[in-house]
């Protein structure tokens, strides 16, 4: 008789891989009614159309550039060969830009791949909820010679893309609901802003510098830390406006005097 794990593990290979080899193993061990293998293929076109469904509806753009019968077989595939690890279904597909990459449809389009994760990213940014952020006043009170070593603490809803194809017109071009009588997408390295909360989204285009300098920061980065790295993509940055700027947007919800400091706002 096999450990309760062993059953578990043995159910749960069942309904992701959907092999009738591992259906026929657990039908002795399924009991009441009729017909254990039949309720068990329920289970797996359950699970299967249920998380399918869920990654058509998180990537409904890479459905429009792709097509709706080649995402659906590219996400039928995913969730095979790369099932949910955690219970939260709000987190499922964060693998799937990566994966849908390597289908022989997107790799005639090396775009997708990177419109397809700009997506993924639009949808998180949305359902963030902002803190309050912070005024250029409470900035002022730090010390000058404290300022190099102070953390902040970005808006929830931030993320920031450095990426090779400007996908974010392709992704704009989605939205308008238009259809150019020419459109022409090439390889342009851009920097992106993905902003959102509460059910809304922008994103926008920064220079490489303002981008390495919030993206240090949204990662845990000191403003000094942030703004060498800045300096390094352009000698010309200027990290006080960069941070005025910050302050400006309202992409500050918390500052900390220091790395082993609590926030103060």
């Amino acid at each position: 008789m096999p450990t309760l794990a062993e059953t578990q593990l043995r159910f749960r290979d069942a309904v992701v891989h959907g092999d009738m080899q591992h259906v026929s193993s657990l039908a002795s061990l399924l009991l009441g009614g009729r017909s254990p293998e039949k309720r068990l293929i329920v289970h797996q076109r359950n699970y299967r159309q249920s998380l399918v469904d869920a990654l058509l509806t998180k990537f409904p753009a890479t459905g429009w550039l792709l097509g709706t019968q080649t995402l659906t077989e590219a996400a039928t595939r995913f969730i095979r060969e790369c099932p949910p690890q955690a219970p939260c279904i709000a987190e499922f597909g964060a693998g799937f830009p990566d994966f849908l990459s390597l289908s022989p449809p997107a790799m005639r389009a090396p775009c997708v791949r990177e419109f397809a994760e700009l997506e993924w990213y639009v949808g998180k940014v949305a359902i963030a909820v902002s803190g309050i952020p912070v005024a250029l006043e409470e900035l002022s009170t730090i010390q000058a010679e404290a300022l190099p070593d102070t953390l902040l603490e970005l808006q929830p809803g931030l993320h920031y893309l450095n990426i090779s194809w400007p996908v974010d017109e392709l992704m704009e071009l989605y939205l308008s609901e238009t259809i150019p009588e020419h459109f022409e997408l090439l390889p342009a390295r851009v920097c992106i802003e993905v902003r959102g909360a509460r059910g809304e989204f922008r994103f926008s285009r920064l220079d490489p510098a303002q981008a390495t300098f919030r993206k240090a920061i949204s990662e845990g980065h000191s403003i000094g830390d942030a703004a060498e790295s800045a300096l390094e993509a352009d000698a010309g940055f200027d990290p006080g406006r960069g941070l005025v700027a910050l302050v400006d947007a309202g992409l500050i919800q918390a500052i900390r005097k220091g790395p082993d400091e609590s926030s103060c706002s």
